[in-house]
């Protein structure tokens, strides 16, 4: 059996000697493989956490592991390395990919969610609020989807989300609950450009989700790279809230 295709490197562990499991998203979804050497200097470029390649499957049985060859069309590894905020975006969406995503299930939208964050990955101040974005997509591609229909008229505004429900609510219908909701950030409601403030909101809006509809049913925690996102964020808004009082 053999599958040829693009794909994204989300995940990669040492295998034996000189050896890579590797973990690709295609718009097939998840797939492992071993690529043979992929430790060595010609390869190692390759298999890192975030490229984009041509990759080449090939097993004897669909069910078997199967192994993987490839060519880097995209260096996106290197390319985050040039912004400290950039990698750490890179490395959340891809732990969250390799843990959220079942094995071999078709995840189009996903996909192609994590290639439009990658392709403006070394861009300062565009992988973050992608991230957000997306992670609104994985989670309605997994059933988990948030509910921002609800209309708001007047002066009214969608302002925030029922952590119970997933449900937008108005102003005017949070009241004197809303210091009990979760904010909802207009960034992911239009296109209009977010600051800290804004992505630290949108970001525990969809970690709340994530955490107890997706990784609480497995009884697992966020990745660790998606816990350390958040938490670098938040403290770098409290200091910049700080200064701002000072």
């Amino acid at each position: 059996m053999e599958i040829e295709g693009p794909g994204i490197v989300v995940e990669r562990v040492p295998h034996g000697e000189g050896d890579y499991l590797v973990t690709l998203l295609s718009p097939d979804g998840l797939r492992r493989g071993l690529a043979k050497g992929g430790a060595s200097r010609r390869q190692g470029g390759i298999w890192e956490q975030g490229n984009i390649v041509a990759a080449r499957w090939v097993a004897r049985l669909p069910e078997q592991l199967g192994a993987y060859s490839g060519e880097l069309v995209r260096p996106v590894a290197a390319l985050a390395m040039q912004e400290p905020d950039s990698l750490a975006v890179l490395r959340a969406a891809c732990q969250l990919t390799a843990q959220a995503l079942p094995e071999r299930e078709a995840a189009p939208e996903t996909f192609q969610g994590l290639l439009r964050l990658l392709a403006g990955i070394e861009i300062k101040g565009v992988a973050l609020p992608a991230l957000c974005r997306w992670e609104l997509v994985l989670l309605r591609e997994l059933g988990f989807g948030l509910d921002f229909s609800s209309s708001a008229g007047g002066n009214d505004r969608l302002a925030y989300v029922s952590p119970r429900t997933g449900r937008a609510v108005t102003l005017s219908q949070a009241g004197d609950w809303a210091n009990r909701l979760l904010p909802l950030p207009d960034f992911l409601l239009d296109e209009s450009e977010p600051d800290l403030k804004d992505c630290v909101a949108a970001l525990r809006l969809t970690g709340h989700f994530l955490a107890r509809d997706l990784f609480g049913a497995r009884h697992r925690p966020l990745p660790p790279a998606r816990e350390a996102l958040y938490e670098q964020l938040s403290l770098r808004l409290e200091e910049k809230e700080r200064g701002d009082a000072g």
